[in-house]
């Protein structure tokens, strides 16, 4: 068809603008040459740019993820933060970043809670804004994702998030609401369905984002999120990810002439494709930014020092140092989504940068991590032509016996394709994939032996086979099958020196995706608890580095506790028996249960901080930098403590959020119960006195808070100053406190410093749900200023 939509503009014909509504391929958005309209390519994020073909060998920064970002309280990092991703688009050629993830942790066994920032939708708000800020002024486009009430991984596809409007207004659209008013260029809608309508279909929230928030960017789907061409435009939406088309592009042509979807619908949504790919910035101009200094610093600005009994931190660089726990050596710096970042094999470790920092460093693992899936290439293996790693091979049919038509050389336990795969395959067509590699094992003992895949998967030990799984039922949710990487294993005895050869071979049909994955886990080193022991005994400063593995936080999984593995906790009771000096470091990038937190002195929880974890490590062990971090999520005593908790939808598929916008922080403090760790605490080391506040009322609704800030210590210090507002009860909601106003700052020692604030007249609204508006309760507010909703210095009343 060439006939011109009925629209408010004649720059396209109908098929001209059909086509701009879905993706060219995988990354693309089409292009128009002849109207002056070039594709967008992007990649996946937000913790830096993804490869598009999730290859350990297309090396870029990595970020600390958004929790670590958010526990810096600092919308000034972030946006530096995010002029360093758009440095790294611009030399990649990548013109749009999937990222930030603006859903919240209403839960801490949210799976993807590491990406996330706060459980406080205006931290949250304000951190991701800052990020798109930085990215977007040098012309790379944010997309902020994921609308709405995906908070949760288990079921994404099918689960249905319940909320009411208060609810979905106050708290899970307010970040996005912040993030139109900081001019994000582009959305993306969640898998999920909200109240019954899934996301991508969902015309109530599409008509907020447009209507109430004024936004004009371009809403795309989540990838192959999409399942009804019509329905999905009609509700808003104006960009099917990822291509070729499947309901949209060239065939919404026919739903206008079938009279499923308005001409004037069509060409609105070419309209916004078209402007956001002319908006964009391909040139390779570089961003001016100190990245790996701005990395480092953005790692030590998320540390939050949960305690430090007796000063024992920060700890003497000329002196001696015992390192245990195994995230030292083996550190998580991100989780595991499709959006993982490749990270170059020069970063230190954090034992390796304290090796560098302090005079001498002795180091026991402890116990070993606790990985779902072993990385084989951390064991001494080697392909074909002796370099470290394994030779892959793809033969274009189904005989495992085939000759390949490409090989290559790989050092990862997970690979994964889209589409098209190497050598002419594609994920498409049946096919074959083979991976081996020479094993020379360390250690004499029972080696588990892992292999698992999208298609039916052979293991063979020297050419004999030694186990078989086969093709699983894969469902819609592929992108969760190659994530959860489920496995079956081998228990093989094997000799110290003695060579074996390891093949992983799997035949697969057509599916969107493929993927092979396997793995090893060496037998086990006694004494290696009563080792770390004995090393701590005798030791005047010990570090004990425990937390997560990368494949701990998962895409499409969620966690089922809060407590550290048993292994650590037991390592943490022994060692911190042996030496009460013990310095604890977490890596983990949620809520944890510290109910063992008082054998320690003192506790550092680090989150995934990204490439700068070293570096960054040892320079606040050594007093060289601050602990700049507050928390951005409430730790509770117990796990029954947390407003939502279980993440599992009932028999409908719905997942009910009963807590309302009692969310985190607000539930604790209306129920009265009193939190390991509050939002916003956290320890430096400096001390601080606040003094005068006053509140000046202005014109537009707005209240300023001035802030007097002294610091009492003899060294320069960070402070963040939090302003939080007692909400009065309103249409059944008890009262309770809400974060209106922060502003991290840096006072000199023996200084102060007055620190202005703004309460924003956003702040005083609220969702009535009897009136379906917006309403200002009259009345007095409490105002509660401090270093922490645990630690209030000053409480005054505000009179509307």
């Amino acid at each position: 068809m060439n006939a011109e939509p009925s629209a408010p503009t004649a720059e396209w014909t109908l098929d001209e603008a059909a086509t701009l509504t879905a993706g060219a391929d995988l990354w693309s958005t089409p292009a128009l040459p002849g109207r002056g309209v070039p594709p967008v390519r992007m990649v996946d994020g937000p913790m830096g740019v993804a490869s598009p073909h999730i290859d350990e060998r297309d090396v870029s920064l990595l970020m600390p993820c958004g929790t670590a970002l958010a526990a810096s309280w600092d919308t000034d990092l972030a946006r530096r933060v995010g002029e360093v991703l758009a440095g790294e688009c611009h030399r990649r050629g990548v013109q749009a970043l999937l990222g930030p993830n603006l859903n919240l942790p209403r839960s801490p066994l949210a799976g993807r809670a590491f990406e996330t920032y706060s459980e406080d939708p205006f931290l949250t708000g304000a951190i991701g804004a800052a990020w798109i800020s930085g990215l977007q002024a040098h012309g790379v486009s944010a997309v902020a994702k994921h609308v709405v009430g995906n908070d949760s991984e288990t079921q994404r596809h099918t689960m249905n998030s319940v909320m009411d409007g208060r609810t979905l207004r106050e708290v899970y659209l307010r970040p996005f609401e912040m993030a139109a008013g900081a001019g994000v260029w582009a959305m993306m809608m969640a898998y999920n369905r909200c109240n019954g309508v899934t996301c991508s279909e969902q015309a109530h929230v599409m008509g907020i984002l447009r209507g109430d928030f004024g936004w004009d960017g371009v809403l795309m789907s989540d990838w192959f999120g999409t399942h009804d061409g019509a329905r999905s435009l009609n509700a808003g939406l104006d960009l099917e990810m990822p291509g070729p088309p499947r309901q949209m592009g060239p065939r919404v042509a026919e739903l206008v002439a079938q009279g499923q979807v308005p001409g004037e619908r069509v060409a609105e949504a070419a309209r916004r494709v078209a402007g956001w790919a002319r908006q964009v910035d391909r040139s390779p101009g570089r961003v001016e930014v100190e990245a790996h200094a701005v990395l480092t610093e953005a790692a030590a600005a998320g540390f939050v020092l949960l305690r430090n009994e007796g000063a024992v931190l920060p700890l003497r660089a000329d002196r001696s140092l015992a390192v245990i726990g195994p995230n030292a050596s083996v550190p998580c710096y991100q989780g595991a989504t499709f959006a993982r970042i490749a990270l170059a094999e020069d970063v230190p470790t954090p034992l390796e940068a304290l090796r560098r920092q302090f005079a001498e460093v002795t180091y026991e693992v402890g116990v070993p991590p606790e990985y779902r899936l072993p990385p084989l290439p951390a064991l001494p293996i080697t392909a074909d032509g002796g370099e470290r790693g394994l030779t892959v091979e793809y033969v274009p049919d189904t005989d495992p016996g085939g000759s390949p038509s490409f090989s290559e050389v790989r050092r990862t336990s997970t690979l994964v394709w889209f589409s098209d795969m190497p050598g002419g395959l594609s994920t498409q067509r049946p096919g074959t994939v083979r991976a081996r590699t020479r094993l020379r094992p360390e250690r004499s003992g029972v080696y588990r032996l892992f292999y698992g895949g999208t298609g039916d998967v052979t293991f063979l030990v020297d050419g004999v086979e030694r186990g078989r799984r086969p093709s699983p039922v894969v469902s819609g949710d592929v992108m969760g099958h190659l994530l959860r990487g489920e496995s079956d294993y081998v228990d093989l005895e094997l000799t110290a020196g003695e060579e074996v050869r390891l093949e992983f071979v799997m035949t697969f049909g057509p599916a969107r995706a493929q993927g092979l994955w396997y793995g090893a886990r060496p037998p086990g080193v006694p004494d290696l608890l009563s080792r770390a022991e004995e090393v701590a005994a005798r030791s005047e400063q010990v570090v004990l580095v425990v937390g997560e593995t990368a494949d701990s936080g998962v895409e499409s999984r969620d966690r089922t506790t809060t407590r550290l593995p048993g292994a650590q906790l037991e390592l943490i009771r022994r060692v911190c028996a042996a030496n009460p000096r013990t310095v604890v470091v977490v890596n983990a990038a949620h809520a944890v249960d510290t109910s063992w937190a008082a054998q320690a002195a003192a506790v550092l929880h680090v989150w995934f901080p990204g490439q700068g974890f070293g570096a960054a490590l040892a320079e606040v062990l050594a007093g060289l930098r601050e602990p700049g971090g507050r928390l951005p999520v409430t730790f509770a005593r117990q796990e029954a403590d947390y407003p939502a908790f279980d993440l599992t939808p009932d028999a409908q598929g719905d997942l009910h959020y009963g807590e309302g916008v009692l969310i985190g922080s607000r539930s604790f403090a209306a129920r009265g119960i009193t939190p390991a760790f509050s939002l916003g605490h956290g320890l430096g080391y400096a001390e601080f006195e606040y003094g005068e506040v006053t509140m000046q009322p202005q014109p537009d609704g707005e209240v300023l808070v001035v802030v007097q800030v002294a610091n009492t210590s003899g060294r320069a210090g960070k402070e963040v100053v939090q302003v939080y507002l007692e909400q009065p009860e309103f249409e059944g909601v008890p009262a309770h406190p809400e974060l209106a106003a922060f502003a991290a700052t840096v006072v000199p020692a023996g200084e102060t410093r007055a620190v202005t604030l703004t309460i924003p007249t956003r702040a005083f609204r609220r969702w009535s749900e009897a009136g379906g508006r917006w309403a200002t309760p009259p009345g007095t507010r409490t105002v509660k200023v401090g270093r922490s909703l645990g630690d209030i210095r000053w409480t005054g009343p505000l009179t509307l």
